[in-house]
């Protein structure tokens, strides 16, 4: 579920950490200052892009900026995106810089609109209260959230990202910029097909998530072709690639396409959440937490993203489950 969690107090907005960065001046990028109209938390908003504390494709700087490392239909790109002031400065590099740039607001949410949302529930609306900046991305970039989200099908999030990291790290390409060597651009739908067996099972990916993957970049450019149609006809065109389900459309135009009412299906623990909070019922399946979410009717993604970050979750009444590892097999 995207924006699972609320951004710890003692980092940075987005849980990134601090990470060290060649200065700009010294290799200054494009830049696109744009000014938000109304409040906006960059954490919030493009937190769920990050794949884990070690996703070489996101980081977070000590001065808050957020960078992120990109495949655009031009090219890679290196965003730097901060706020100052009620204004929104972007920088880039790299051949996908005006892009990006472009595309700045609609990252940033301009294309949501959270006055739409109506809180029928008193914890929803305390949360909402609490959370001004939301706002839900749109990056207009199809297989960036659908391959990380295959990855995340039926495993724990630490080996998903474990996964992520280490693929993009071995067969993504440094990304522009200043960054250069210390991020990187995921790699191009050709050299996801060409990963050899062997290094999926090395990165702990099993056959069935890296066969999913391997039958989405054959058709790469009619999946990214889904980010001019509506969330419902996108979600349609990626399930019927074989392995992509409910639960992974829905991860992937929440991203994608800003989809605000695309709420996650088949989650392990979401419909609990969900139940937990507006009924006290913690073993809620999938049907009651939608029920539950039916006064939310075109806004239960966001929904489901406010009781998230309301905090208000069962306790655990089992152990963690294991991370597993194949790749020791």
């Amino acid at each position: 579920m995207a924006g699972r969690f609320a951004p710890r107090p003692t980092r940075t907005t987005v849980r990134g950490g601090d990470v060290v960065v060649p200065r700009q001046a010294a290799v200054p990028g494009r830049v696109r200052n744009w000014v938000p109209g109304g409040v906006l938390d960059l954490g919030l908003v493009l937190g769920p892009l990050r794949r884990g504390p070690g996703d070489p494709s996101f980081r977070v700087t000590a001065d808050g900026a957020v960078w992120r490392a990109s495949l655009t239909p031009v090219g890679p790109g290196t965003l730097r995106v901060s706020g100052h002031g009620g204004e929104v400065r972007g920088e880039a590099w790299g051949p996908g810089a005006e892009w990006l740039l472009e595309r700045l607001p609609e990252m940033l949410g301009a294309a949501d609109d959270p006055g739409a949302f109506v809180p029928r529930h008193r914890l929803v609306a305390v949360a909402q209260h609490r959370r001004p900046g939301l706002r839900l991305t749109r990056t207009g970039l199809v297989l960036e959230s659908l391959i990380p989200s295959v990855l995340e099908q039926k495993v724990t999030t630490d080996e998903a990202y474990r996964a992520w990291r280490l693929l993009v790290r071995k067969f993504g390409s440094p990304a522009p910029g200043p960054v250069g060597g210390r991020m990187w651009v995921m790699p191009a739908p050709r050299a996801w097909a060409l990963i050899p067996s062997w290094e999926w099972h090395r990165a702990g990916v099993d056959d069935k998530r890296a066969s999913t993957i391997l039958r989405a970049v054959r058709v790469a450019a009619r999946l990214e072709q889904a980010v001019t149609m509506s969330a419902e006809d996108a979600r349609a065109r990626l399930e019927v690639v074989p392995g992509v389900g409910v639960w992974t459309s829905a991860e992937t135009v929440q991203r994608s396409h800003g989809a605000a009412d695309a709420v996650t299906v088949g989650d392990l623990h979401l419909p609990g959440i969900v139940g937990w909070a507006l009924a006290g019922d913690r073993d809620a399946d999938d049907s009651v937490m939608l029920s539950l979410l039916e006064p939310y009717a075109g806004q239960r993604h966001r929904a489901a993203r406010l009781i998230l970050l309301s905090g208000r979750t069962p306790a655990r009444r089992a152990p963690k489950m294991p991370r597993g590892d194949i790749g020791k097999l």
